[in-house]
């Protein structure tokens, strides 16, 4: 049995209670909390000093695209339509299954520097995606992108239906199979049926955009007479569990009750919101109707980077300014969504998402002697709005510290950042040919 105490932390549970326990310690059994609280007696084999440093639950990013980090600032400053069909979409299909490997490779070690332990991924070549998780030692819920107008749309549902059936507990439990069609509006109703079918045959969650713009739903209006959540239940997306929808910035009412007696969970991006022009969305009224609200920032093409803290203060702002209400969306709501409520919103709560005994061990130490961070007449405030990804010191995922003294440890982070700067360039490149549409 391998043991470790993570020892003298500022510990935020974010357990129902909302305890937060200064100076307390954290023993670790084979990767699982076994105790929080007072220093346990007997020996460990690593002993992490966390005086003035507040321990919190790993943080989630609830909805990415891990490798469109190599568009990182390729196309800016412009709608969504737009950049996608005639700037991203024809990159991406220059792009090569190992290119995706080097794309999240990068985006884990973002991630894992910046404090976030889990990710909710939709793109292609997953198995590649999956081999990166497992290089970078964290935590990913993964999921093939179904478009319904490529040639291969079959052809892929099925390759994902494998995929899903090979790896998912992969990796010592790390990896999460998904499946990923776009968008109603890319995936036609008979295709959306199969996916259904396919995720119940094999017990395994859904991850789909939704309500994402004005426009969406309008079209949805005018050809169905029916929002685009309104029909998701209606062709009966949500007898799956769980769903992850993600964005969900135009939603009625009637959306918001379907989604709460659902049980449909919410990826919440309020950067890649803003940048986009995409609007604002209902969170809370989201989190008045017990829904599960996560945030994700979206892919690091339209954010730019992938800071969930980044997001955290963004998604305890905007809320404020766009009701007129100082009170809305507290500092520590925030927070919860950041950890707690990205974990529920993707089925994962009983494992992540807390520090308590029984969790997994991923948990992520700040480090609070800092001019921005002190003085700390609130930890939880001077977290969300104070804190940088920066401020990571280490983290550990299943109990197995991924980052040191704020350095990755499972994988050169120099290589890293050269192999997938020099993917960019070729992907970006006259040579490099688009596969067909």
């Amino acid at each position: 049995m391998s043991r470790t105490l993570i020892r003298g932390a500022t510990v935020i549970t974010m357990n129902p209670r909302r305890e937060i326990l200064p100076g307390a310690s954290i023993a670790i059994e084979d990767g699982v909390i076994a105790h929080v609280g007072d220093a346990p007696d007997g020996d460990f084999d690593e002993t992490i000093d966390a005086d003035g440093q507040a321990a919190l639950p790993g943080l989630v990013n609830a909805h990415t695209h891990a490798a469109m980090v190599l568009m990182r600032g390729y196309a800016d400053d412009m709608p969504l339509k737009t950049w996608l069909e005639k700037k991203i979409w024809p990159l991406e299909r220059r792009l090569q299954p190992e290119d995706i490997y080097w794309g999240t490779l990068l985006a884990s070690v973002e991630m894992l520097k910046a404090g976030v332990t889990t990710f909710n991924d939709m793109y292609y070549a997953f198995d590649h995606a999956a081999r990166a998780v497992r290089d970078a030692g964290i935590r990913a819920c993964l999921s093939g992108v179904l478009l319904g107008f490529l040639k291969t749309a079959r052809q892929d549902l099925a390759d994902a239906i494998a995929f899903v059936k090979e790896y998912d507990g992969t990796a010592d439990g790390r990896i999460v199979a998904m499946l990923g069609p776009h968008a109603p509006y890319t995936v036609p109703d008979d295709l959306m049926e199969e996916v259904i079918a396919g995720a119940r045959e094999a017990g395994v969650g859904i991850h789909i955009h939704l309500a994402e713009t004005q426009g969406e739903v309008q079209d949805s209006l005018k050809a169905r007479g029916l929002t685009p959540i309104a029909h998701m239940e209606r062709v009966g997306l949500f007898d799956v569990h769980p769903v992850l929808a993600a964005h969900c910035v135009h939603l009625t009412d009637d959306d918001l009750q379907i989604m709460a007696r659902q049980n449909v969970g919410m990826a919440h991006c309020p950067g890649s919101n803003m940048k986009l022009a995409s609007g604002t969305a209902r969170v809370p009224d989201a989190l008045r109707r017990k829904i599960a609200v996560g945030l994700g920032t979206d892919g690091a093409a339209s954010n730019n980077n992938l800071d969930v803290l980044e997001e955290t203060r963004l998604a305890a702002l905007i809320h404020k300014v766009q009701s007129g209400d100082p009170t809305v969306v507290s500092a520590y709501q925030a927070l919860e969504m950041a950890t707690r409520g990205g974990a529920k919103a993707l089925g994962l709560d009983d494992r992540i998402g807390a520090i308590a005994p029984g969790m997994q061990a991923d948990i992520v130490l700040v480090d609070l002697h800092r001019p921005h961070l002190t003085p700390q007449h609130n930890i939880v405030s001077n977290l969300v709005y104070s804190a940088r990804g920066g401020d990571v010191r280490t983290v550990l995922v299943n109990g197995s510290v991924v980052v040191r003294e704020g350095r990755v440890t499972t994988v050169d982070e120099d290589e890293v950042m050269a192999q997938a700067g020099r993917v960019a360039r070729d992907v970006n490149s006259d040579q490099r040919k688009a596969r067909p549409v």
